[in-house]
């Protein structure tokens, strides 16, 4: 079986965030911040500028 411990480092400060601010209260904003944090953490992996890349997101 392959390890996954890049994959959990990844998911690691969304679960830490959730814990400090005891979540969310509407559903909305927690596929919000899903929704976001996924844009900027596959802009990070592949090397491209997070907040250029939700700024073209935006704009499609």
């Amino acid at each position: 079986m392959p390890p996954n411990n890049g994959s959990e480092r990844l998911l690691r400060p969304a679960v830490v965030e959730r814990k400090v601010t005891n979540g969310y209260r509407a559903m909305w904003a927690a596929e919000g911040e899903a929704a976001i944090r996924t844009v900027v953490d596959t802009a990070r992996l592949s090397g491209a500028n997070p907040f250029g890349t939700i700024l073209k997101t935006v704009g499609a």
